[in-house]
Formats: C-alpha cells, sequence, structure tokens
C-alpha cells in the first residue's frame, strides 16, 4: 500500500503515529468502481438529464450523444490510468497536472477541481431536498421546506464519510445495484414488447444525431459522466493500486457509457421516435417514472420512486468521499489546513475533513434557503451547470499534462498510443465540449432571450468568472509561497510534483 506523503516533514509528523496522516485500505476494483459510478448517479441520469437531454437537446438521436461522450472520455482515461501508473500519489487530476505543468499549475488545478465537486454535489443536494419534500408532502407526511430535508440528507453523509471508506462503499454498492436492475428491467421490458413503433437504431442515425441542439445534447451528456474520472482519488486505500485504479478507471467509463447509451435508447423506444419529444415535454420530471409505470406496473413506479432518492444519496455521499480525500491531498501538501490531513485512529477516515465538507455544504445550502433561491431552478441548475463547464476544461488541462510529462519526462516507459495520441485525441474532443458548453452556458442558468437564444447575461458571466477566477487563486497562492516561504513551497512536490 502506497502511503500518503507526510505533510511537513517536521519533528511533529515524525513522532505522530502512522496512522496520523496517512489513508490506508484494502478496496478492491469493484468497490472502487461502486463508489465512482454512484457518484454518476446513473437512475438520477436517467430520470433526469435524460428527459431534458431529449428535450432541449437533439431530441431522437440524444442516445448517440453518451455514446460519444464515452469515446472521447475513454480517450482521456487511456492518458489517465497511464499517468496513474508512474505517480505513486492520490489526488488524480491535481497530482497529474503538477506532475506534467508544474506546481503552480498543480495547485490551480486542485482548487478548481474542489468547486467542480463541491457545486454538483450542493446541486444534488438541492435537488434532492426538493424531491423529499414532493415525496413525504404527497405521501400525507408534514409540509416542511425542501432545505431541512437536504440538511438531514447533509447530516447522515457526513456519519458516513467519518466512517472507514469501505463501510461507505457497501452502502454505495447495495444503493448501485438496485439502480441498475430497475433501469435493466424497465429495458428488457421495453425490448420484450417491441417498445410504441418497433425497435430500431433511429437514435444513431447521422440526421437524427445532428437535429435541434446536439450542443446542448452533448453538455447534458458529459455531465453525466462526472465522477468517473476520481478513482485515482482512492489510490492510497485500493489495494495493488497501480493496477487497480487503470482498471477501475476503464470499467467505470465503458460501463456508463454502455448503461447510458442503452438506457436512453430504450426511453426514445418506449414512446417511439415520433412521441418520445412530446411525452419529454409533457412531464420531463416524471417522464422515467410514467414509462416504468407503463412497462413494469404500479410495483415498479413505486420501487424507481425510492430507487432515485436512493440514487442521489448515493451520488452526494460519493462526491463527499472524493472532496474529503482532495482536502486530505491538499493538506498534506501544506496548501489547506494541516488538520485537513488527519485520519481517524480507528476508522483511518480523513475525519476533519469530513467534518469541515459537511459543515461546507451545509452553510451553502442555509444560504440557499436564506436567499430564498428554488432549490431545482436555481440551486440545481446553476450549479450543475458550473460544474459541467469545469469539469470538462479540468480534464482538457489534465490531457496537456499528460501528453507533457510522458514527453518531456517518462519518454519510452510506455506505448505512443498511452502517452500522446489517445490523450490528444481526448484533448481534442475535450476542447471541443469546453467550447460547446461555454457556448451554450447561458441556457443552463436561464439566460436567455425572448426567442430563447442564449445571451450572456450577469448571471452567466458571474458564474463563467467563478470557473475561471477559482483557479487563478491557487495558482497565486502557489507563486506567493515560491516568493516568502521557500521551504512551503519546496513541500507542495511531496503531494502535487512538479
Amino acid at each position: 500500500m502506497t502511503a500518503t506523503n507526510q505533510s511537513a516533514g517536521t519533528s511533529t509528523d515524525t513522532e505522530r503515529p502512522q496512522h496520523g496522516r496517512t489513508l490506508t485500505g484494502s478496496l478492491g476494483v469493484t468497490a472502487i468502481v461502486f463508489m465512482v459510478v454512484a457518484a454518476a448517479a446513473p437512475l438520477t441520469v436517467v430520470g433526469g438529464a435524460a428527459p431534458l437531454g431529449i428535450l432541449l437537446g437533439n431530441g431522437v438521436g440524444y442516445p448517440a450523444m453518451f455514446a460519444i461522450s464515452a469515446i472521447v472520455l475513454l480517450l482521456f482515461s487511456v492518458g489517465l490510468a497511464t499517468m496513474a501508473k508512474h505517480v505513486p500519489k492520490p489526488g488524480a487530476f491535481f497530482t497529474f497536472v503538477g506532475y506534467g505543468l508544474g506546481r503552480p499549475m498543480g495547485l490551480a488545478t486542485a482548487y478548481l477541481a474542489l468547486l467542480t465537486y463541491t457545486t454538483i454535489q450542493v446541486a444534488v443536494y438541492g435537488y434532492m431536498g426538493y424531491v423529499l419534500e414532493v415525496t413525504v408532502t404527497g405521501l400525507g407526511g408534514p409540509d416542511l421546506p425542501w432545505y431541512l430535508y437536504a440538511l438531514a440528507v447533509i447530516g447522515l453523509v457526513g456519519i458516513l464519510g467519518y466512517r472507514h471508506i469501505e463501510l461507505s462503499s457497501k452502502v454505495l454498492g447495495v444503493m448501485l445495484v438496485g439502480e441498475i436492475l430497475i433501469v435493466l428491467a424497465l429495458v428488457a421490458a421495453v425490448v420484450a414488447s417491441g417498445g410504441a413503433e418497433g425497435l430500431s437504431l433511429a437514435p444513431f442515425e447521422p440526421a437524427n444525431i445532428v437535429s435541434g441542439a446536439p450542443g446542448v445534447g452533448l453538455m447534458f451528456a458529459i455531465a453525466a459522466f462526472i465522477g468517473f474520472e476520481a478513482t485515482a482519488i482512492f489510490r492510497d486505500e485500493a489495494k495493488n493500486p497501480s493496477r487497480t485504479i487503470p482498471i477501475a478507471t476503464y470499467v467505470a467509463v465503458i460501463g456508463i457509457g454502455v448503461f447510458y447509451t442503452l438506457a436512453s435508447w430504450a426511453l426514445v423506444m418506449a414512446w417511439g421516435p415520433s412521441g418520445v419529444v412530446e411525452a419529454a415535454a409533457a412531464d420531463p420530471g416524471a417522464m422515467v417514472i410514467i414509462t416504468t409505470l407503463n412497462y413494469l406496473g404500479p410495483i415498479g413506479e413505486v420501487i424507481i420512486n425510492v430507487l432515485l432518492i436512493t440514487s442521489m444519496f448515493a451520488c452526494v455521499l460519493s462526491f463527499h468521499n472524493v472532496i474529503t480525500r482532495y482536502q486530505h491531498s491538499m493538506s498534506t501538501a501544506g496548501v489547506l489546513p494541516r488538520r485537513l490531513g488527519d485520519v481517524h485512529h480507528r476508522h483511518l477516515s480523513p475525519h476533519t475533513s469530513s467534518l469541515v465538507q459537511t459543515a461546507t455544504a451545509a452553510v451553502f445550502i442555509v444560504a440557499f434557503a436564506v436567499l430564498g433561491l428554488d432549490p431545482v431552478l436555481a440551486v440545481f441548475t446553476w450549479f450543475s451547470g458550473v460544474a459541467t463547464l469545469a469539469i470538462a476544461i479540468l480534464m482538457a488541462i489534465t490531457s496537456v499534462a499528460v501528453i507533457v510529462y510522458f514527453t518531456r519526462k517518462r519518454r519510452g516507459v510506455a506505448s505512443l498510443w498511452h502517452t500522446v495520441i489517445a490523450p490528444t485525441l481526448g484533448l481534442i474532443g475535450l476542447v471541443g465540449s469546453a467550447v460547446i458548453i461555454t457556448a451554450y452556458f447561458p441556457m443552463l442558468v436561464g439566460d436567455v432571450d425572448a426567442e430563447g437564444v442564449p445571451v450572456f447575461g450577469a448571471l452567466s458571466l458571474s458564474l463563467i468568472a467563478v470557473i475561471l477566477l477559482t483557479p487563478v487563486a491557487g495558482y497565486v497562492q502557489a507563486m506567493v509561497l515560491k516568493a516568502r516561504d521557500q521551504k512551503a513551497y519546496e513541500r507542495i512536490t511531496e503531494a502535487i510534483g512538479g
């Protein structure tokens, strides 16, 4: 097991018991895949993103967007997995960028990664609070505001995140299996019945792929994959990480891509190419529930309702684990408070980091409640948009770092395909995706003119500014440390490299 580096190298660190700063564990491929796929929230994507992608994106051709996204991200994953074999530290994005592009860029990327995962987690907390409010009220329960439900979920996630990672992986595993089984049951029912208009490959016909607004469709599709790349975060808690992490990365992206493509294809077939857009327009939020009712009956409808809630819970729990480990790794680098790097003596978890992350999420939700923001139209939509654009930029920067690292420093350690060709192809796809997402970003936050055309208003420009200024803050911090405290700057190498 590779140990996390001691953050400061002081006598205090030396005297501290090994578990004081080191994450350990024995997670295998399956456990890591469960956590990162749970972060992608398969059922939430099928029930939420897919209907919106069909309605606002390219209609019948939307399932092809998942396939295209999977190909781009698989090319990106080749470099990511190869890098994981040669960088014996957790941290994924920021460690890889640090080794490839230097410490300042590594730290800049670390802050952008924290922004990405924090915003997507907060977005799901908002949406989950809304769903719980509607569900409980509909069942005759007390009519409580959404933010109280969100805070309750934050508390439960905090308890699980405080404990050993293997407990979280088991909880996520059970929930994820339930999600997959109900969707596969729906797919099987649609195939067995022949769908509304017969089974076909209409979603993959070129004319349908480029119809409507394919840029919006691609945006929703890429957003659905957020979380798969976090496999490297769990390096210190993995069995044989040099082998486990690459395999888990490939399994995650391929599995997610195939699952989403198949599920969204079945959704189109369930309503038929001529009727699926109309069905999505009628009620996108309930489209998958109504589809399940039609094909699996009332029992299936109840099951998928419950699993939609557990899907969102699995998502926020997984991102909680990712964020706490990012903070832990940054603490060992000396750029976040040292206490964030502490590891619980019994649970072997970054418990202090977990507590801070729990408090951070709670503060956000309370602030949104005070401001009176809508949990879906504002909290979920705005923050999902921020996370989507940020993740595309993050992966593009990481692709550049992989190419530079193997070209300049590790020439000959792997094939040209793994170190240059695949990462370059992935980079091209990611840059193109980032450009498209930026162009359509105003639509995510409601900045459109009277005719529905996206325009860059104050809200969209402000959120994009946050995305751009966050990594700048990290870069500036690195340069300030370099100028004022050379020893502290050198310590960044221990966790970030460069």
